[in-house]
């Protein structure tokens, strides 16, 4: 059964590093309604991916503040465990564990989810079979090409039934073909469920799936456009 997508809702974000020398973040407004496609674009070291990182609870804000759902983060309990029932997080590098089958990649997001066994095997089947790799379940991360490890780190991304995607350059490494599956396997799961994505992106022809580009840069949002 779909959920309704995740709203965000981020007003001044700052994040720095490297004891404060590096400004990935400056002052930093953003929202996305539930359901929306916002796809993020700028030039490298605008502060993109710093963004992704706090949308997803892996760091928190120097400063600002960040709504999900209308609610401060601090609400929704650990971090961790609200990711793992809402979010799917794609990288442009698969990250995928090298010596685990490509079932098995899949497969990991489902631990600790209460899900049976057969549930979570359902699932993984279903999923290989969307991204195309069903002959592959069972062949070691490691033997997959390129494309066919972007494609299991999607379905990886998918498997928990995300309210919201965060996408990295998910079409980066690989080639047009590949990155237009991707981009309809991401693209779908949002018509199907509703789900929220925020799509990092440089490539103009990505972007121009979304439903509204956001532009960065000097870690701050210029005015949103129209995809």
């Amino acid at each position: 059964m779909s959920r309704p997508g995740v709203s965000l809702c981020a007003r001044g974000l700052a994040k720095a590093f490297d004891g404060g020398l590096v400004r990935a973040l400056a002052g930093a407004d953003f929202d996305a309604a539930a359901g929306e496609v916002v796809a993020v674009t700028g030039p490298t070291g605008c502060g993109k991916s710093t963004l992704l990182s706090l949308l997803a609870l892996l760091d928190e804000p120097d400063e600002g503040e960040l709504l999900v759902d209308g609610a401060a983060p601090s609400t929704l309990g650990p971090p961790e465990g609200w990711r793992a029932r809402n979010v799917g997080i794609v990288f442009q590098l698969h990250h995928l564990i090298p010596h685990l089958t490509a079932a098995e990649n899949v497969a990991l997001p489902l631990a600790g989810l209460g899900l049976s066994r057969v549930e979570r095997s359902r699932r993984v089947a279903e999923m290989l079979g969307r991204s195309g790799l069903e002959s592959r379940a069972g062949t070691l991360a490691a033997r997959l090409s390129g494309g066919e490890r972007q494609l299991c780190a999607v379905a990886r991304a998918l498997v928990g039934r995300p309210r919201l995607l965060l996408a990295d350059e998910p079409t980066g490494s690989v080639d047009s073909g590949n990155g237009e599956r991707i981009l309809g396997l991401l693209a779908g799961w949002c018509r199907e469920s509703g789900a929220t994505m925020v799509l990092v992106t440089h490539d103009a022809t990505v972007a121009s799936r979304a439903d509204r580009v956001a532009p960065m840069r000097d870690g701050r949002f210029r005015t949103a456009e129209p995809a």
